[in-house]
């Protein structure tokens, strides 16, 4: 955890690589992890970049990969691999490159010939389908047309009669009819049509014709799947009588618009039932057929998903080396790669050896070159964390990323947030809950981190040990307050002693023996001032805590400013500010402790700290009730001194750096900036300016540029600061009465829920019997439980858990935490696969 104290120092490193070498080399680095590069080729488009073909390439092996996929999933095949062990899949070199590009053609190549193959099986059998029940259903047809070819032969002569009109004069003709005849130059067509179309396709030929037709129609008993998308259709046999081959023409060319099929089908009946059985003899040769091809498809399918897990990782990872190698330089005259970034100055021997390792592996003479730069450039910040500090870090790094090597509030957010959150929600009850929760998932963490139930599970399960301190801490303040479940526990005994009054109250009072050994006396409650007393506790217990938690933020300030060597902003900055808030609300504090301190006899006399704090301001020197003896005098300097600290932090700080500014200018320098003027806070002090370092290769730009000193944009600058400092003393203390206000809410609705609702249940058992009194018990627990854990536990806990996340972001980090600092963000295969994974 010492890491946390401060980012790892950081080093600008520089990469002579071969030709030969740039590929595993930049594999091996990925692998380790260790190394930001740097894009040196920031105005070159993406397109006329070095390695843009083999990055094509890649996007192609990809494509071949989805089209893989998709037939799998589409064929219900499960994906095999070991997660851990498709994530560790290592880059391959150039060679092993090649062949797996060949061996996804190949796969592609087989599978889209089978997919072909396939789907011309699948039509043909889907007409032979069709044809079959097309002359199964034609034999009926043709047999009742031939009661009806007079009829059809007239019906040229009344333009007016209808297929409909037919139908309903002779209904049960109507029923049985689905004939034809090829007598008296009929004609007819015959297929079949989606029966979705079918009251379109009829209304459509009666208009088109004005029911110069006679048409008759079956429904297919059996489903028929369409071999281009897959889904199954319901389909009609129908055939259609009518007198012209004009007339019959049209009819077909109505029947391909609205998609029916027509088939061939002669009139005469042996050859029909000759057609039949040949359809059905194809029908079972193509279906062997078909089996065959969907059979050997799903082997070679098969066969691909044991390994394509492992296939998109090396492409993912030879896309990331390819991409990196982008941003790299030529040079020509040393046929290498020249390459820069960021590398955790510990860890550059750790890069050595990779490097060396590289070169020995592959045999060749060449090896790869690191030279470590010096630059004034910003180096990004990298904080070394764990499973148990990552979390906590998190919560800083959402506020704004550390300045480089600025104290890190992440290692005191360890201890100071869940602290704060167990002061809002103290119960030793709840507190257990929560911390047996995220003890299980802490427990377990090797099997649960490999589930996904949703994005919430997510949250809590990367939060585990933040759950996990703020169970315990509030298991400890639950002791402090004395509270489990809204009730009281005496563990040691109270130190009160009630009797009751000889008067016509005849009131219970408590008479005091010994203090209680910890914790709050279990005697208070069930007292009728049992709220004032919580409520005057908590109060004044959180403005303690705020205030000390402010005062130890602007500490840390001076530990920053003797880091980035400007020991004088200490007294332009820090003393002001610490003076401030300890000259009124330090004072606060110190009052609120020295009035617990002494035991009042009658607490009539005891002087309000409240009235006491705003006649310091507004009437120094006047004392209503003395709390101690001297008091007007220490007030009144406190309050001379609270005043002085304003201009003091306004104006000094401005005034001295105008005049180290002039000095400069005196000693024959110009233009120095503000940051060269408050002592050269540079971030290192191996990060001197070398320009010889760079060789003149790499495209390394120094970036030591000089700011033009603006003595009336300090002015302003330090102006808004002071202000912003000053209203924030008095808002930020006022803001930590959030810890008394949501104990407060969180005790009072856990005594709502334990009242209203279990002990309810237990009255109401007293009168339902021995068998249905438990019943009602357990049902009340269970109600009780249950709003306990999704009221108390899941929403206070949000709630509580922001409120202490705003506490930190803006009360304590806002002392002393610039947060303007670039993430490190190095070449990683294992960042690069778990970005895919959460994707």
């Amino acid at each position: 955890m010492g890491t946390l104290w401060r980012s790892e120092e950081m080093s600008m490193v520089q990469l002579y690589i071969p030709m030969e070498l740039a590929q595993p080399t930049v594999a091996e680095i990925g692998e380790l992890g260790l190394i930001q590069f740097r894009d040196l080729n920031p105005d070159v488009n993406a397109f006329q970049r070095t390695f843009v073909n083999d990055i094509r390439r890649l996007d192609d092996m990809e494509r071949k990969l989805r089209f893989l996929r998709a037939q799998i999933d589409k064929a219900s095949i499960k994906l095999r691999g070991d997660p851990s062990t498709v994530a560790a899949a290592r880059a391959r070199s150039q060679l092993e490159v090649d062949e797996l590009d060949e061996r996804l053609t190949e796969h592609e190549a087989r599978v889209a010939q089978m997919n072909a193959s396939q789907e011309t099986l699948n039509k043909r059998y889907l007409e032979l389908t069709e044809l079959r029940h097309v002359l199964k259903e034609t034999n009926v047809f043709f047999e009742d047309a031939e009661s009806r070819s007079e009829e059809i032969r007239n019906s040229g002569q009344q333009e007016e009669s209808s297929l409909i009109r037919g139908a309903q004069d002779e209904p049960e003709s109507a029923e049985e009819g689905r004939a034809t005849s090829r007598g008296a130059n009929l004609g007819f067509v015959a297929g079949v049509v989606p029966r979705a179309r079918m009251g379109t396709f009829e209304r459509i030929l009666f208009r088109a014709l004005r029911g110069n037709l006679f048409m008759n129609y079956a429904e297919i008993d059996e489903l028929i799947r369409d071999p281009v998308t897959d889904e199954t259709v319901n389909k009609n046999v129908f055939i259609i009588f009518a007198h012209g081959k004009e007339i019959i023409a049209k009819i077909r060319k109505i029947c391909e618009s609205l998609g029916a099929t027509l088939y061939p089908v002669d009139g005469n009946y042996e050859k029909r039932r000759q057609d039949s059985a040949q359809v059905i003899a194809r029908i079972d040769d193509l279906k062997h057929v078909l089996d065959n091809t969907t059979f050997t498809r799903r082997s070679e399918l098969v066969k691909v998903a044991e390994t394509i897990e492992v296939w998109a990782t090396i492409i993912k990872k030879e896309k990331a080396i390819y991409y990196t190698l982008n941003m790299f330089n030529y040079d020509q005259n040393r046929k290498a790669l020249i390459a820069e970034g960021w590398c955790p100055t510990n860890s550059i021997n750790a890069v050595r050896y990779a490097l060396r390792s590289v070169t020995e592996r592959t045999g060749h003479t060449i090896p790869a070159i690191l030279n470590e730069l010096r630059t004034h450039k910003a180096p990004p910040t990298f904080h070394k964390t764990n499973k148990f500090t990552a979390g906590f870090q998190g919560i800083v790094d959402a506020y704004g990323m550390a300045s480089y090597r600025e104290i890190n509030p992440g290692i005191f957010t360890v201890i100071t947030f869940p602290f704060l959150f167990a002061l809002m929600f103290g119960d030793l009850g709840h507190g257990f809950i929560m911390a047996l929760f995220a003890a299980w998932m802490c427990r377990y963490e090797v099997n649960l981190s490999t589930k996904k139930w949703g994005e919430i599970w997510a949250t809590f399960f990367g939060g585990r040990y933040i759950i996990l301190l703020m169970g315990i801490f509030s298991m400890y303040t639950g002791l402090v307050y004395n509270d489990i479940f809204s009730k009281s526990m005496n563990l040691f005994g109270s130190g009160w002693a009630y009797h009751q009054e000889n008067n016509s109250t005849a009131k219970w009072v408590g008479k005091y023996e010994h203090t209680y050994a910890f914790g709050v006396d279990p005697a208070w409650y069930g007292t009728d001032n049992a709220l004032i007393f919580s409520n005057s506790y908590k109060m004044k217990q959180a403005v303690v805590i705020g205030v000390i938690h402010m005062v130890f933020g602007i500490s840390l300030q001076i530990l920053n400013h003797l880091h980035f060597q400007r020991p004088w902003y200490i007294l332009y900055e820090t003393v002001p500010q610490l003076l401030y808030m300890l000259s009124l609300f330090g004072y606060l504090v110190f009052i609120i402790l020295f009035k617990w301190a002494v035991h009042w006899q009658n607490p009539s006399e005891a002087p309000g700290l409240l009235n006491t704090l705003i006649y310091m301001v507004l009437s120094p020197g006047t004392i209503l009730m003395q709390l101690y003896p001297g008091q007007a005098s220490v007030q009144t300097f406190l309050i001379l001194l609270w005043l002085l600290c304003i201009p003091w932090m306004l104006l000094v700080k401005p005034y001295m750096l105008k005049y180290e500014h002039e000095k400069h200018i005196a000693a024959g320098y110009t233009n120095l900036s503000q940051e060269n003027l408050s002592g050269g806070d540079t971030p290192s002090a191996s990060m001197d300016v070398d320009r010889n370092a760079v060789g003149g290769h790499g495209g390394h730009e120094e970036m030591n540029h000089e700011e033009h000193f603006d003595f009336g944009e300090i002015m302003i600058h330090q102006g808004i600061h002071t202000i912003e400092f000053c209203l924030n003393g008095v808002s930020n203390t006022a803001s930590y009465l959030r810890l008394w206000a949501l104990s407060l809410a969180h005790a009072q609705l856990s005594e709502v829920l334990w009242d209203m609702i279990f002990v309810n249940s237990l009255n109401a058992s007293a009168g339902l019997g021995s068998f249905l009194g438990p019943i009602a018990i357990v049902i009340g627990f269970s109600l009780w439980f249950s709003a306990t854990v999704s009221i108390l536990l899941v929403m206070e806990g949000l709630s509580a858990f922001l409120h202490a996340l705003r506490l930190h972001w803006v009360e304590f980090n806002s002392k002393f935490y610039e947060g303007q600092g670039v993430k490190f963000e190095p070449f990683s295969f294992e960042s690069l696969m778990a970005e895919e994974e959460a994707e």
